[in-house]
């Protein structure tokens, strides 16, 4: 779901096709000069096996679609028998943060798909909104998750 329902309107979802979910939290600390070096490391990250179960490419290179959420449950801490999100960055900034990185990566998508002719998408939930993930009838090449701080 990218946008949670409303008294007047539905909830919206969304489908990619085969491709990378990115699950983005920002701490503490977290600025402007950090977006480039996330973009171009998710995008260009040697994570997807080929179709033919060949070597692994990028998600630009598979090609495959991308689905930006954000998850702010990815800063917590457990203490005690509670988890505590003292590390996230403030609401307004992460949302700035949040929007800017989800832009770099449109614009990038764009880019490849010029220079490759895929017809690449990349897809966002809101900020701040209860978000869900699911899959009805595609299968996964595995549970793959890979976390990257920067």
């Amino acid at each position: 779901m990218v946008q949670p329902a409303t008294d007047s309107v539905d909830a919206e979802y969304v489908q990619i096709g085969r491709g990378l979910i990115v699950y983005v939290c920002f701490l503490k600390g977290a600025s402007e000069t950090m977006i480039d070096n996330m973009v171009k490391s998710v995008l260009k990250a040697r994570l997807s096996k080929q179709t033919d179960g060949g070597r692994l490419v990028s998600i630009l290179d598979l090609p495959g679609d991308i689905m930006i959420m954000p998850q702010s449950t990815l800063g917590g801490k457990l203490k005690g028998n509670a988890m505590k999100f003292n590390g996230n960055i403030q609401k307004e900034e992460g949302f700035r943060l949040y929007s800017h990185f989800v832009e770099k990566c449109e614009k990038a998508v764009a880019s490849a798909n010029v220079e490759t002719g895929h017809n690449s998408i990349v897809l966002y939930g809101t900020y701040g909104n209860k978000t869900e993930v699911f899959s009805t009838e595609s299968p996964t090449n595995g549970q793959y998750t890979h976390y990257m701080e920067f």
